[in-house]
């Protein structure tokens, strides 16, 4: 240990690729900073590193405009002056899902793979937040270190810094623990990442700015070693650093000034540390601080992203990839690694904090639409295409129950749990081609004219169930086989309905319609029963009050939940990254409203109830806010109020409830004509307990409802994944959703789920004036969500399940088996008949009953070829794995986050401690 102080100066540029102007105006800011980094270093050898941000996509959208650039930039990566990944991009950690926030580590690597070098900093540099894993990823990526700027110190929005006795850590070094026990060395920008930025290298001004910044770095040090960052927001590199660093080692012979890099100050740091560093654990949320900074409401800023991004993560990793896997598993198609990668990669570059938080400029999140749109349409590609090769290799021939004529459909199940739902999909009864033969015109007429016929819905073993059909007439459709032109064809079709029971976990089974089956009612194990307002099945009873609301009685346990989805409506005076109420608002409700109750369906296997409540609410803010923005007056200090002029709110709520299912499911329409709001919907608990439960990153993280001491913001809200609970220890209540991120526990004496549905705002906020007229979000919203009883353990009780899977959606695909087979070729050009399925079958099988074990993902690995499966421990005992493969495997292995192979496992079953995430791959061939 030394006692002499080091300056370690580390230049970079924080780069948000798109925030208060649109991306290609960062985009071009970005060549010029890179074309005059690489001069200065091969102009000056004094220049030694730069730090590329934590995010290897810098080095793609460079090359983008200038791949003439490629080696140059190359060989700075490999000689190690240009520091390099770990990330692909800086993601917000809590509104990208645990399996996003993997792949993106996971591309930083395979990015930096080719160079045979990447920084292992575990840089998080303004994240809204830290995720409470986070050392436990780290650690199973070889990163030992983390390197943050928000989450354990009490900054402001302009990161203005505090007295140290009110800080988590005395120091700017800790120890970051996650739930598992991994610990990782985190370092605190305790003066932000800019401390060390515009060096000066006149010695007058010199002196005056390391006084300050010397003392300022010294006062959180916990060692000799002070870190400086050369660098800002897009911040031009500094030319004349070298010069700027012999005139401070001119003026402080006693400190020793280095042009360095992390791992050269991480390196010292640990051959330094005291004894007495602080252990902070789990999430880095800003909770010992006034709660203005946390920037927590960015999860309610522009719901309709979050939605998007919810749906485009979902469709990927629970959905394309075990659907490709299961392909590949069967031998029909290979593994579409670099089509998959390109879609979590344009997905990706919607999850910088700065785009998928939506407090950037309109034009930013116009083009997230689109990167969302074009990632989404990769990934069905990739779904259709290996959920028709596994449709095709599937043998419906030898069903007798079927008759000789049947229309075979096959329901895939790519959650980690047993499924039983609703499934609608749209089937052709009959098709003709028409590139030969008669016109579209005579076809369609031909078509149109055939009766439907009498079809029921039958599984293999005979089992006839209830479904409805609706006939959809003639339709247009064409096949694009992989060995010749197109095939455009007429068809008849149909719409249908039914409950499918039981569908095994990564697995499928095909039913079909089949004609000349007697007309008998079918049975439903578990019919839903409709009287006058009330629904019920075999777990959940749900009656629809007068207001609208409804009260759920969870059978099983008796517990009555009454009141639930009541709409709150308040003003909202922040920004995109605030909610602000204005002072003295009171909130107004929809318990007072008389709703219109409309029975939209009642059949054995749904029940749907929708309500309509006509309200009025606030237009906008007055006039006062217009001059307030414009003037810059701080958030907190603004007088705004709500306009007296109002403008209707229609909520149009649809209830659900299905056949077996413990969930009441909620979809609420409206079209937004107010601006400068907030809309909840609210759920009161009833349960007595001091805190509550919220899916967050591989983990149900337990909150506090009361926020510390220090806390000053009227608002506690908090991010969720998929669901936000309550439990008094014997019952509980879960609220699921679908892209809704923010929810708060109101201390109402009811401990109320507040769940975030819509928030209007006009202005970006932060550091200037940008209007944001868009953030508004004006005209049709649609949200959805649910509502879910429980007793005991949510994990264990299966609810959380519940919730997981109400986010994945089903695959159906129309089977056209081996017999029946119009086109001779399967998806990947081979000879179908090669492969044969079963009618129903499953890939992996484990113990998910009773288990506090999540499923999380099945997929390749691209680099060993291995199968990647992983799961995560909710609880905090240790539990059994039994993982049970229905394929053949060479060998399985213990893994890590990286898919590496790690210890041989010599049997199915496996310890996991608690909290620990779990990934085994499977190597299927010899090498």
């Amino acid at each position: 240990m030394t006692n002499k102080k080091t300056a370690h100066i580390i230049s970079h540029t924080h780069w948000d690729r798109e925030w208060y102007m649109p991306y290609e105006y960062h985009h071009m800011l970005l060549i010029e900073l890179m074309d005059r980094l690489l001069d200065t270093l091969d102009q000056d050898p004094e220049y030694r590193y730069f730090h590329l941000d934590g995010q290897t996509i810098i080095r793609e959208d460079y090359l983008q405009v200038r791949p003439e650039q490629r080696e140059r930039l190359d060989h700075y990566i490999r000689e190690g002056r240009i520091h390099f990944g770990p990330w692909y991009v800086l993601q917000d950690e809590f509104l990208t899902s645990g399996e996003a926030n993997l792949r993106n580590l996971l591309i930083g690597h395979m990015d930096a793979k080719p160079f045979g070098i990447i920084s292992k900093t575990g840089y998080f540099p303004d994240s809204f937040g830290n995720m409470g894993q986070a050392p436990q990823i780290l650690q199973q990526a070889g990163i030992t270190n983390a390197i943050f700027g928000r989450g354990v110190k009490p900054t402001g929005f302009n990161n203005t810094v505090g007295e140290m006795d009110s800080y988590e850590s005395p120091y700017s070094e800790m120890i970051w623990r996650s739930p598992d026990g991994s610990e990782v060395l985190g370092v605190l920008f305790a003066n932000w990442y800019c401390n060390g930025m515009e060096v000066p290298a006149d010695p007058a001004l010199a002196k005056a700015y390391w006084d300050k910044n010397l003392a300022d770095a010294e006062k959180f040090a916990s060692t000799p070693h002070l870190l400086f960052m050369n660098g800002c927001d897009h911040q031009p590199i500094q030319t004349d650093l070298s010069q700027a660093i012999q005139t401070a080692s001119s003026l402080y012979p006693d400190v020793e000034f280095v042009h360095s890099n992390f791992d050269q100050y991480l390196k010292a740091l640990e051959d330094n540390l005291p004894g007495d560093l602080v252990t902070v654990e789990g999430e880095l949320r800003s909770q010992h601080t006034d709660g203005w900074g946390t920037l927590v409401n960015t999860a309610s800023s522009r719901v309709y992203l979050k939605q998007l991004n919810q749906a485009g993560q979902t469709l990927l990793e629970k959905v394309a990839e075990p659907l490709a896997a299961f392909a590949k598993l069967a031998g029909l198609q290979a593994y579409p690694h670099h089509l998959l990668t390109y879609a979590w990669k344009t997905l990706m570059q919607n999850h910088p904090h700065d785009s998928i938080c939506g407090c950037s400029v309109d034009e930013v999140h116009r083009e997230m639409v689109t990167r969302f749109a074009k990632s989404s349409q990769m990934a069905e590609a990739i779904a259709a295409q290996s959920a028709g090769a596994l449709a095709e290799a599937i043998d419906v021939a030898g069903v007798a129950a079927w008759g000789e004529a049947p229309v075979p459909f096959t329901v895939f199940n790519t959650s980690g749990w047993s499924r039983t739902g609703t499934i609608t999909v749209e089937l052709i009864t009959v098709k003709k081609y028409f590139p030969e033969g008669p016109t579209p015109q005579s076809l369609a007429r031909e078509l149109g004219q055939e009766p439907l016929g009498s079809f029921k819905v039958m599984d293999e073993e005979g089992k006839v169930y209830p479904a409805t059909l609706e006939d959809l007439g003639v339709h247009f459709g064409y096949e694009l086989p992989k060995d010749r032109f197109r095939q455009p064809y007429m068809a008849r079709k149909v719409r249908v309905t039914f409950p499918a029971t039981e569908v095994a976990a990564l697995g499928y089974r095909t039913y079909a319609l089949v004609a000349g089956v007697p007309d008998t009612a079918a049975a439903v194990l578990d019919a839903v029963k409709v009287q006058g307002n009330t629904m019920e099945n075999a777990k959940l009873s749900v009656a629809v009050a007068d207001n609208g609301t409804v009260t759920v009685t969870d059978k099983a346990s008796g517990a009555v939940y009454a009141g639930l989805n009541a709409y709150e409506n308040t003003g909202d005076i922040g920004n995109e990254y605030v909610y602000r109420q204005p002072e003295g608002e009171a909130a107004l409700t929809t318990e007072g409203l008389q709703a219109e109750i409309t029975w939209v369906e009642q059949s054995p296997y749904r029940a749907v109830v929708e309500t309509v409540l006509r309200w009025e609410i606030p237009a906008s803010a007055d006039e006062t806010f217009l001059t307030e923005k414009r003037e810059m007056v701080p958030f907190t200090e603004r007088q705004a109020k709500r306009a007296a002029q109002m403008v209707p709110l229609v909520l149009t709520t649809r209830y659900t409830l299905e056949a077996g299912s413990g969930m009441l499911q909620v979809r609420t329409s409206f079209d937004n004509l107010a601006k400068d709001h907030r809309l909840r919907a609210l759920f009161p608990t009833g349960l007595d307990s001091d805190h509550h439960y919220a899916d967050s990153v591989f983990e149900v993280a337990r909150r506090s409802n009361k926020p510390a001491t220090e806390w000053v913001n009227p608002s506690n809200a908090q991010h969720q994944q998929v669901f936000a609970s309550v439990a008094d220890g014997v019952n509980g209540l879960a609220i699921a959703n679908k892209g809704l991120n923010e929810y708060e526990v109101l201390l109402d004496g009811k401990n109320t789920i507040a769940v975030t549905l819509l928030r209007s705002s006009s202005e970006l906020g932060d550091w200037g004036v940008f209007e944001t007229p868009e953030a508004q979000c004006l005209g049709a919203q649609s949200v959805e969500y649910a509502i879910i009883p429980y007793t005991g353990d949510g994990a264990v009780s299966g609810a959380y399940a519940q919730a997981y899977q109400y986010q994945i959606p089903w695959t159906v695909v129309q089977t056209q088996g081996p017999a029946s087979r119009v086109a001779a070729v399967s998806s990947n050009g081979q000879n179908p008949d090669r492969v044969t399925l079963p009618v129903s079958g499953q890939w992996l099988s484990w113990n998910s009953n009773a288990s506090p074990l999540t499923f999380s993902t099945l997929k390749f690995a691209e680099e060993t070829g291995d199968l990647v499966v992983r799961w995560y421990n909710l609880g905090a005992e240790a539990t059994e794995l039994k993982a049970h493969p229905s394929f053949e495997a060479v060998a399985a292995y213990e893994s890590d986050v990286l898919e590496r192979r790690g210890t041989k496992l010599d049997a199915d079953d496996q310890k996991v401690d608690g909290y620990k995430i779990i990934t085994q791959v499977y190597q299927l061939e010899k090498k």
